[in-house]
């Protein structure tokens, strides 16, 4: 089976409304492309409000039900026949999640992830002031045309995350994300190293990868992050077969031949010689204690 997928990547201002429309512009492009498979880049209602801990910024959480850019999306997606895993910031009762709903080609839900790795840094991605760390679990979703597992941003930089939905059945591995520069370090620059990560998780699964990133320059008071842009789709050997620059909006897009890589995957045999009887020492914290 063959499907066509793709990443919306584009910039963000503090009006929600304009931020969804200029996101169904670009998922109208990507799908008038052939797209059936869609990504949109994380928290892509406003402008990352997480550089800064501000209080009345946690209003911004809202339930899944009422959520303005899920319910848009259903619409939209039920319209041209697409799957859009659409990320928000959810509120349930007391807690706060850093979520992204699955919406299928039928415009239905099929449930949310919540992303389980929570990033702080004291400059510029202050995280664990607005989210709990998720409960999900990791999730594999039979779509109308792939199953797929959907991790969130930081959930990039551990591999357990990826091989976890590979064994579960993901055939595509997509990650909505908002990377940039580091406002406490001018110096660094992180692109080609988020990158590579993510292209060993494509390689090391033999699953193809879809990432969408903001891009642009983003302000909550003196705080500015530059984001890196540079969405991509790497193919099931981790090579990049498409990719956005730093600065343009707009979409990434790819065809992917899920038979063919199924079969390139079983020929190679990762998953039948794996030892798990072996890895205790990943459900450690230390390497060598038992997590109660």
């Amino acid at each position: 089976m063959e499907v066509k997928v793709a990443a919306v990547q584009m910039s963000m201002g503090w009006n929600v409304d304009e931020n969804i429309q200029n996101a169904e512009k670009h998922v109208r492009a990507a799908a008038s492309a052939g797209a059936k498979i869609i990504l949109i880049s994380e928290l892509f209602e406003r402008v990352y409000f997480c550089a800064k801990e501000k209080a009345e910024y946690m209003q911004f959480a809202e339930e899944l039900e009422l959520n303005r850019a899920v319910n848009h999306f259903r619409g939209v997606a039920k319209e041209l026949e697409v799957v859009l895993p659409i990320s928000f910031y959810e509120r349930k009762h007391a807690a706060r999640y850093n979520s992204i709903a699955i919406i299928d080609a039928d415009g239905e839900v099929l449930g949310v992830y919540r992303k389980s790795h929570i990033p702080h840094d004291v400059s510029g991605y202050q995280e664990k002031f607005y989210f709990n760390i998720g409960d999900t679990g990791f999730k594999v979703w039979n779509t109308k045309y792939a199953k797929i597992g959907v991790a969130i941003c930081w959930d990039q930089w551990f591999p357990e995350t990826a091989r976890c939905m590979a064994l579960m059945g993901a055939e595509i591995l997509f990650y909505p994300t908002a990377i940039g520069s580091e406002p406490s370090d001018s110096t660094m620059d992180t692109k080609d190293h988020w990158q590579r990560v993510m292209q060993g998780h494509a390689g090391a699964n033999l699953v193809p990868l879809v990432c969408a990133n903001r891009t642009g320059q983003e302000y909550v008071d003196e705080i500015g992050v530059k984001f890196y842009g540079s969405s991509f789709i790497a193919d099931h050997t981790g090579a990049k077969i498409s990719e956005m620059d730093r600065d343009s909006e707009g979409y990434v897009i790819a065809d992917l031949d899920l038979k063919a890589i199924d079969d390139y995957r079983s020929f190679w045999g990762l998953f039948r010689d794996r030892r798990p009887d072996l890895y205790g020492a990943i459900s450690t914290l230390d390497g060598e204690t038992k997590f109660q």
